[in-house]
């Protein structure tokens, strides 16, 4: 039996032909994905959407799980047995921290959203400042444009021809199309035509037995010892960095010295060491280089261009880092002519035809996106199977670095059907929420979706907000 659960494990945490390959089949009949063989799935509640976000949810976390399953049974433990509460693992695509006693700032900045405009409709994502007055240059408005303003503005634009204007300007702006109208897209032929996750060549890595941390054999605690360095944000980069840290990774997280994010910090800092770093000045970029040499993971969310200007290219990793893992996420894909372009869930959402089947699908007169940043999740624990499978192959002396993208992600579930809106999610028992402290108050965090028994899925590394740490590695941590 346990030579049977361990092939199950291994057929779950490897391979890269999609996402049913790894974590079970999609149903044709209803259109949703199947539970994932091997993973017990508890819950009946499901977020309502035009497809199917709780089956994406449930399958992105148990590839997650089953990597970190399978690394425990590369370190000597015995198969464990997983498990999945789909009701818990919608919440956590959602928010997992809720304050006690104080408040989050607002998630949008006050002029983000969805606007109509000639021949349809535009989003505009205006979150970081450099964005926002991006959006207002070309609008031919000033800093402190209400939305009313911008939305009379906008009204007079054609959509693509202001979506070109946005990003010509380094704004980040989407359209909202059809998945008829992506699919005939060069970039949606592109993406569509990518892998799941995209697997660079191996490449042989001795360390000569040098770097003890890159031996762990902490079975409880599978990633203890391995240094992550995560260059991410908002929001699958960060998703995928929590998740090892769970596991015991070593995870130091750098920002540049003007990024704010207020209302994310308590949930995308927790597990984590966060410093920052002005990476586009010499100082900066050789610090980053010293941190590099000493870590085991990269995980970046830049796109292709954007670490070969800094002189960080693929190549150059390569040569300079020969035992480092890398893995990049970015928005639009790694191929096609939008390959460069920004983007977020909320934009992906609107380009790939998500927030125009969501109209149809609920009679709406306006885009209807998924409730909760569905691409950004999943594609962050996809991001975290991938980097565990990725070490597996370094422990046995190769090195494979790996890509994935929000818009590969919503291929898989753009093939779904809608949810049934006949089982929403039940009320969660406020028992079951874990108490935490944070540097900004008390909190209650969601308890974990997923269970992979005899592992501890912890911290004692408080949230404690960004450049709370020096960029360094914690001396004598592996």
């Amino acid at each position: 039996m346990a030579q049977a659960d361990d092939a199950n494990l291994a057929d779950m945490a490897m391979g890269c032909a999609g996402l049913q390959a790894y974590c079970g089949a999609m149903d044709v009949n209803s259109g949703k994905f199947m539970p994932p063989t091997g993973v017990k799935i508890s819950g009946s509640g499901t977020l309502p959407a035009a497809f199917d976000v709780t089956g994406l949810a449930v399958s992105a976390m148990a590839r997650a799980a089953a990597a970190v399953a399978r690394l425990a049974v590369h370190q000597g433990a015995a198969p464990p047995k997983i498990s999945i509460d789909r009701d818990l693992a919608s919440l956590w695509f959602g928010l997992s921290f809720n304050p006690v006693g104080w408040e989050l700032p607002p998630v949008w900045d006050a002029i983000a959203g969805d606007y109509p405009c000639s021949g349809g409709w535009i989003r505009l994502h205006t979150n970081a400042p450099h964005h926002r007055a991006a959006a207002l240059k070309v609008l031919g408005l000033g800093a402190g444009a209400d939305r009313e303003t911008v939305a009379s503005a906008v009204d007079h634009w054609n959509g693509e021809e202001l979506e070109s204007a946005i990003v010509a300007a380094n704004g980040c702006a989407a359209v909202m199309r059809s998945q008829a109208q992506w699919l005939a897209h060069p970039q949606g032929r592109a993406v569509s035509a990518e892998p799941l996750v995209q697997w660079g060549s191996r490449r042989f890595a001795n360390d000569g037995g040098t770097l003890p941390r890159s031996r762990p054999t902490n079975a409880r605690r599978p990633l203890e010892g391995v240094r992550v360095l995560d260059l991410t944000r908002v929001i699958a980069g960060p998703v995928a960095t929590r998740f090892l840290a769970m596991y015991g990774a070593e995870v130091l997280r750098i920002d540049p010295p003007d990024w704010e994010e207020p209302a994310l910090e308590p949930e995308m800092t927790v597990g984590k060491h966060c410093a920052r770093l002005d990476i586009k000045t010499p100082e900066g970029l050789a610090a980053l280089q010293e941190l590099l040499a000493g870590a085991d993971i990269f995980i970046h969310g830049y796109r292709p261009d954007a670490l070969d200007r800094l002189g960080l290219s693929d190549y150059f990793l390569a040569q300079a880092h020969p035992t480092l893992v890398v893995v990049a996420l970015d928005a639009y894909g790694w191929s096609g002519p939008w390959a460069n372009r920004r983007g977020f869930d909320s934009l992906v959402q609107m380009s790939c035809g998500i927030a125009h089947a969501g109209m149809a699908h609920f009679g709406s007169d306006r885009p209807h996106p998924l409730p909760v940043q569905a691409l950004d999740h999943a594609t962050g624990y996809l991001c975290a199977a991938t980097a565990i499978e990725a070490w597996c192959e370094r422990l046995h002396g190769t090195v494979r670095n790996a890509r994935l993208s929000l818009a590969r992600t919503a291929v898989e579930l753009l093939r779904t059907g809608p949810s049934d809106l006949g089982t929403l999610l039940p009320a969660l028992d406020p028992a079951m929420l874990v108490p935490e402290s944070t540097l900004w108050g008390p909190g209650l965090r969601l308890p974990p979706a997923g269970q992979i028994s005899g592992l501890v899925a912890e911290t004692n590394v408080q949230a404690q907000g960004y450049g709370s740490a020096p960029p360094v590695w914690i001396p004598n941590s592996s």
